[in-house]
């Protein structure tokens, strides 16, 4: 079995990891233009973007082949997972490709924009993760086949947003242009940056050039909103203009490396 995943802090790594097989990171597969996959079963583990699949996530699944028995999907929310198996059997039946099992897992939410990383993590024991973990893994090793289900109001809602913006909402690239100080207008970065690097290591997209001896950095426009440079900065440094306060997440499970190692 193999496991497609990508990760920003930690949670969508641990669900893949405890699903067990053989791990491939999206962000590594796509480096290296690597887009056609092979075995008994194939899974892919990504966390919820704004109701549905990561845009990153789309612009890839969109490339990619699959030969298998049994291709699955678990997505990782916090609060409402919108209509994500909607959207994922409609970029399935674009590509190709059928999905015989959908899942979900509610774990942290980490949206920095909405939420306090401290109170949702103090919120984590009620979500009962690994209870619902064992239950998809359980599901999966028996190659069960079934869709998660979402009503009208939820898919209703994700087809005006799509026709709206021409594409999902979520698919709409976080457009940002590089500035000395502060980053953009999205971003800043205070005094506590020690020009490490971590942010562009964590990266999925390349998006992030660091000047070490200044210590200053700059994105370019391939900005997807996955918080991964400010989720796991060590230093702090770096901040979204009207987040709820400093406090930052990562997966408990999961080493700062694992995150560098899948995303760089």
């Amino acid at each position: 079995m193999k496991i497609l995943y990508f990760t920003a802090t930690g949670n969508s790594l641990h669900i893949a990891k405890e699903l067990g097989g053989e791990l491939l990171s999206i962000p590594r597969m796509d480096k290296q233009g690597i887009y056609e996959f092979s075995d008994d079963k194939i899974g892919i583990v990504f966390p919820l973007h704004a109701w549905g699949v990561p845009s990153y996530l789309v612009d890839y699944l969109k490339k990619v082949t699959f030969h298998c028995d049994y291709l699955f999907a678990v997505t990782t929310y916090g609060v409402y997972s919108g209509a994500v198996a909607k959207h994922l059997t409609d970029i399935g039946k674009e590509g190709g490709y059928t999905f015989d099992y959908i899942n979900r897992i509610m774990m942290v939410d980490n949206y920095l924009p909405t939420f306090d990383m401290e109170k949702e993590k103090a919120k984590e024991p009620k979500k009962k993760i690994e209870e619902q973990l064992a239950a998809v893994k359980s599901d999966i090793e028996a190659s069960k086949k079934w869709i998660l289900k979402e009503n009208f109001i939820q898919k209703a809602t994700f087809n005006y947003m799509a026709k709206r913006e021409g594409r999902p909402f979520n698919e709409k690239r976080l457009k940002v242009h590089v500035y000395a100080e502060p980053i953009d207008n999205y971003l800043v970065l205070n005094d506590n940056c020690t020009g490490c690097g971590v942010c562009a290591s964590v990266c999925p997209v390349d998006n992030i050039t660091v000047d070490k001896e200044n210590k200053n950095i700059s994105l370019s426009n391939k900005c997807f909103m996955c918080f991964a440079c400010i989720q796991n900065c060590p230093s702090n440094a770096i901040h979204i203009k009207g987040e709820v306060n400093g406090n930052r997440f990562r997966n408990s499970h999961i080493k700062l490396s694992e995150i560098v190692q899948a995303n760089s």
